[in-house]
Order: structure tokens, then sequence, then C-alpha cells
């Protein structure tokens, strides 16, 4: 009966690990290699040498055990030592003093070759299957991927999700406000990243649905153009729950970015917005003139002029009516916000009117920009109303709220605060900063 428990079989191990592979993902070849060197070890101990080799032919499905032993002409251990005939039948050239290597009997392995296939198929499992997480993420990371909603933790909001056979955690700062799963829920994650934790923990699979790259994929699965490269998305700003921004082009003449983005009635629009939970967008035409594009991007505000610093930075004045100030600046200055971050640019926002008690010191020309494509053709038969803000205005309720700061900085000068009630919060400009921008000024033959 102790010999039946101590046996050492070969082939039963080469099932297990077959199984391991296939129903686990673990790698055969890891194990393998792990195995080698775990009984190697232990074997080594046991016969009080550490030259013990260990062999796997996955061919042949067998395993071979050898034991470096010392030539002698007396014996006294066997188990490192051997006598110069039984070491002469191995290598005939041998001398005394010398070693060879004595294949062992991997059934008189016994306990220490279960007990060391055990351990290491233990430690092999959790070593591959975290080997095999970091290597399928790590190829994933900038993907978007479906995920299954396991639970929701009622303490701190983080959302576990089913992705394959791994679980991630949607943290409640990558959520979007205003959002709310439960059990069961299909829903899209954008992976941003995988963390290597230390020895014996599993990798952290840093997913997303806030992040600016969330949104580009989730044009790039509804636009055919754009999955094909037709249409390009040339930049992104995003405030997840509240607005994004998408700077679209096409090197096609004859195709209509922003109506490929759109869809037949704002069907594609549409569905994207549904998943965002009601997010808006504002889809964008790229142009390779700044200045034009600068306009584009703070739609939905008409601009007037825009004209770019004479030093080489890129810092614009833009100048708008009156009347679209509020809207071209936004609720607490997102629009313009988002604009910079789209464009990379600057953006220092005045009215046309200019300044309360500022004159015109004459170095601004009076030429009006080309109309901006005026992307709400789009929408006019579009029944569905979340086809947002392509082209809409919020003027009436962002009006009310100019006076209100920003921190970002790419919101330029425009929470200044001015004497005038007129002007509140818009750049405080003096004739010093005046100078460094250009006369120059986009005009119809620049289109």
């Amino acid at each position: 009966m102790e010999n039946k428990e101590t046996r050492f079989d070969p082939k039963e191990l080469f099932t297990a690990i077959a199984m391991l592979e296939k129903e686990r993902g673990v790698s055969a070849e890891y194990l393998f290699s792990q195995i080698t060197k775990a009984i190697e070890i232990a074997a080594g101990k046991n016969y009080g040498s550490e030259k013990v080799t260990f062999k796997i032919d996955k061919d042949k499905q067998i395993f071979e055990a050898y034991i470096q032993k010392q030539v002698m002409d007396d014996v006294f251990d066997n188990n490192l030592e051997i006598s110069l005939e039984k070491a002469r039948e191995i290598n005939p050239s041998v001398e005394i003093g010398d070693y060879v290597s004595v294949k062992m009997d991997t059934m008189a392995l016994g306990r220490i070759g279960v007990n060391a296939a055990r351990n290491v198929i233990k430690q092999g499992i959790n070593e591959g299957e975290k080997g095999q997480l970091m290597l399928e993420f790590k190829n994933k990371i900038g993907e978007l991927v479906t995920a299954t909603v396991e639970n929701v933790n009622p303490h701190n909001g983080s959302i576990a999700v089913k992705i394959g056979k791994s679980t991630a955690y949607l943290n409640i700062n990558e959520q979007v406000k205003g959002e709310t799963f439960k059990e069961g829920d299909l829903i899209k994650v954008y992976i941003s990243d995988v963390q290597k934790k230390e020895k014996g923990n599993t990798p952290k699979i840093i997913i997303s649905r806030t992040h600016p790259e969330f949104v580009k994929r989730m044009f790039e699965t509804e636009v055919p153009e754009i999955y094909d490269g037709t249409v390009e998305i040339k930049s992104v700003s995003r405030e997840a729950g509240s607005r994004t921004k998408i700077a679209v082009y096409s090197k096609d003449k004859q195709v209509d970015a922003i109506g490929a983005c759109i869809g037949t009635r704002g069907t594609r629009v549409s569905a994207i917005v549904e998943e965002l939970n009601g997010e808006k967008i504002d889809i964008i035409e790229y142009d390779e003139n700044p200045k034009k594009f600068i306009a584009s991007a703070l739609a939905p505000a008409s601009v007037v002029k825009v004209q770019v610093a004479s030093d080489g930075t890129k810092v614009c004045r833009v100048t708008v009516p009156d009347s679209q100030l509020s809207l071209a600046i936004g609720n607490k200055g997102q629009n313009v916000r988002l604009a910079a971050r789209l464009t990379g640019w600057k953006i220092d926002i005045r009215p046309e009117s200019g300044f309360f008690g500022e004159e015109d010191d004459g170095k601004f020309i009076d030429e009006l920009l080309p109309p901006k494509k005026d992307t709400d053709a789009y929408l006019d038969n579009a029944d569905n109303e979340d086809v947002t803000e392509v082209a809409e205005s919020t003027a009436d309720e962002e009006a009310t709220k100019i006076t209100e700061n920003t921190d970002n900085e790419e919101v330029t000068d425009v929470t200044e605060n001015t004497d005038s009630e007129e002007a509140t919060e818009v750049t405080e400009n003096t004739e010093d900063n005046e100078e460094i921008f250009a006369e120059d000024e986009l005009s119809e033959s620049e289109e």
C-alpha cells in the first residue's frame, strides 16, 4: 500500500498538465519547466547531492532522472559513489575520481517526485494564470471591450466586471457621473493599462469609461469609414458625463467626415450618446489651417476672427459677436476649455465690441471669417433628440454662469475680472500683450 501511495507515475502527471492547459489556460511548457527544477532540488536534497538532472520527453511522455556519482575503488555511499566496474558499463573511458551520470529509477523518486510535482502544479497554476493574464491584457491595452457586471460595491461604488475569464474593477473615479449599473448588465470599458503587482498578487487591470480614448473607440466601432481609414479622428477632448469634442478629417473630398460620424438621421452618433448616458458631443471638422480649426472648435458659437501670436507660440485671440460671448466661453468655461485641448492652442476670447472703455488700436482686421460648416443640416430630419450638440446651442443656460471661475489653464485668461459687468470674466487685455499678435487674418482666399 505504501508503494502505491508514493508511486510516481509520469503518465498521470502528463494527463493532469494537459487538462490544466486546456481548462485553465496554463502553459504546459511553464509547468514542465517548474516541475523539472523542483524535482531536481528535492531529489538532490534527499540524495545529498546537488548534481541531480531531471529531463522530460513530452513526445514519449516519460521522465528521466540522472544523478552524478563519483567513481571510487571502495564504495561507501551508493547514493553518491559508484564502482569502477559499474561506471565503465556506462562510460568505458572513466577513471577513478571521475564522475558519471547514472540513470535513476523515476519510480524510486516516490514521495519526492509526487510532492514536488503537486506543489509546483499548485504554484504553477497561480503563476501561470497571472502570466497569461498579463500577456492577454497587455495586448488589449487601448482597446474597447464588453464586460459583464458581477457586483457593485455599496461602500466605495466600485464595480466588479468579468472580461472573458478575468475579473477587473471599475473604480468610481473611472465611471461617468450619473451612471448606474446592476448585476448582469453588459457594459463597454476601455482598457487603459495593466499593472504587474508584487509576487503572489494578481495583475491589476485598469479599466475606464471616462478616458477620452473611450469615445474615440466608440466612434471606430459605430462608423465604418473611421474603421477602414477613410475618415480619421485627429483629436478628442472630453469632460466625461458632460461634453466631448472630436475633430475628424477625410483626405477623400467626396467623403463628408462629419456626416459619416453622425449617420443617417443621426443613428450613429445617437448610439454613442446612448452608451455615454446622454453626454453631449460636438463633431468638428479638422483643418490644417489653425485659424479655421480653432474657429470650428468653438462651435456652436460663431467666430468673427482669429489672430495668432506673431512670436510663433501657440497662442491666439478669438473675437466673437457680443451675443455669442457666453456661448463661446461655455458653462464655467467648458466650451473654450475643450476647444483649447482639442486644438492644442491657448485661446483668448474677446467680444466684438471690445472691452468697456477700451479703444480700438487699429491692429485688428475687420474681415470676417468664412462661415463655418453648418452641421445642423444633418440633424434637421432626425427624430432622436439624443443626437447631441453637433450644432445645438445651450446659450440660455450658460449665459448666467460666465462669471464662475475655472481652474483649467487652457481656458486662457477668460476668468480675469474687469470692473464692468458687461465684460465679466473675459480676458483683461492690455496694449502690451496685444503687440505679440499678428495682424494676418483668415480670409476667403485661405479656403
